[in-house]
């Protein structure tokens, strides 16, 4: 949602109270697709965070992500200068392959302009320098990354509907109403396409292998998002094996309480349930520690929606992703396994933040 994504993770501070300079978020805006796909410049941030499950022909789970930030500066719009920082494009991308027993990731960040770094109106139409994702015309997209030490050459095609989250894409993050963000997810996307993965101790040269699977795709801008109180969050979004699609999320405060969450359950058969506050819990079942940063995460967890429980399970333990090079954050975000009452139900991605350090959330000007 970075998912609340991650990415709310583009880690940027933002004010509690909406900026002069930047559109604020209101609920009598619905979402409209197609054109609501592309950038949204007039509000502060914004990303488009695809994740998903590859399979190698020789039965190889893989995890992938891949993040397009755009964050304005609040800089002068007059300002002619062709050099001038008005947007910044940040860009993330990882994958999580078990051979290698770790997150391997990379990071990138620009100013928009002189064609390198973009994010266009009206399409999903994003770049980096050689990364990008495109949206075409029939609603696939087109991802490029070529990473240090991996790359990611893959199609993602949409088998269902987009899904707007909260109320027609008015997506509620906190106890106030302009603590929310405009937000729709992309679930049960078909990918293929082929990753160059990266060498081992085991096999000195970096392997290219066609793969096949599923991916979520999240797309959501906003210019305040995060309560005061609030440290970080937990996110998910599943892919379920029925064609069903989950999505929830906690927003933490220090003492592990929620300061806000919601979950969104889209059917096989299209119906949608949202659940409140009060029907959404997050509960640590196992935590790992990065022999990194020394940050624990509950990478295992039980979550609630309703009366539904779901069992999350990581594809490998070690998936924290240090993005203090770009946006500051470091944070946890890998593929997991789901199943529920014991059965194997789905394939997600769960995202922590918070754990490492308190993310810059905002705060009200004067409060600590």
């Amino acid at each position: 949602m970075t998912t609340v994504s991650p990415a709310f993770a583009a880690g940027v501070d933002l004010p509690a109270a909406v900026p002069a300079s930047f559109s604020a978020v209101t609920p009598d805006h619905p979402i409209a697709l197609s054109q609501d796909s592309g950038a949204h410049p007039a509000f502060r941030t914004e990303w488009w965070y695809a994740t998903g499950w590859l399979n190698t022909p020789d039965k190889q789970p893989l995890g992938f992500q891949i993040t397009f930030f755009r964050s304005a500066t609040g800089h002068d719009a007059a300002d002619p200068s062709a050099f001038a920082p008005s947007q910044l494009i940040i860009a993330h991308a990882a994958l999580s392959d078990p051979t290698v027993g770790h997150l391997v990731h990379d990071q990138r960040i620009a100013r928009e302009g002189f064609g390198l770094a973009y994010a266009k109106l009206a399409n999903t139409n994003v770049k980096l320098d050689a990364w990008k994702m495109i949206r075409n015309a029939d609603g696939h997209y087109d991802v490029t990354v070529d990473a240090a030490g991996f790359s990611l050459h893959l199609t993602l095609t949409p088998t269902q509907a987009p899904l707007l989250q909260g109320e027609r894409g008015y997506s509620r993050k906190g106890p106030r109403p302009e603590q929310a963000s405009y937000y729709y997810s992309e679930p049960q996307l078909r990918v293929t396409g082929t990753v160059v993965r990266p060498a081992t101790a085991e096999r000195t040269a970096q392997r290219t292998a066609a793969v096949t699977g599923i991916a979520w795709l999240d797309h959501e801008w906003s210019s305040t998002l995060l309560d005061a109180d609030a440290v970080g969050w937990d996110w998910l979004g599943a892919n379920l094996k029925d064609g069903s699609a989950l999505m929830a999320f906690k927003v933490r405060r220090s003492d592990g309480q929620a300061v806000w969450a919601h979950a969104t359950l889209r059917n096989a058969d299209g119906q949608v349930t949202n659940f409140d506050r009060d029907q959404v819990e997050f509960t640590p079942v196992r935590t790992w520690r990065s022999p990194r940063t020394g940050a624990s995460y509950p990478v295992s967890m039980t979550v609630r929606t309703g009366t539904v429980t779901w069992q999350v399970e990581p594809l490998m333990d070690d998936q924290e992703l240090d993005s203090r090079q770009s946006t500051g954050a470091v944070y946890w975000e890998g593929a997991a396994r789901v199943s529920r009452a014991g059965a194997d139900v789905g394939r997600a991605y769960l995202e922590l933040t918070g754990y490492a350090d308190a993310l810059r959330t905002g705060r009200d000007e004067g409060r600590n």
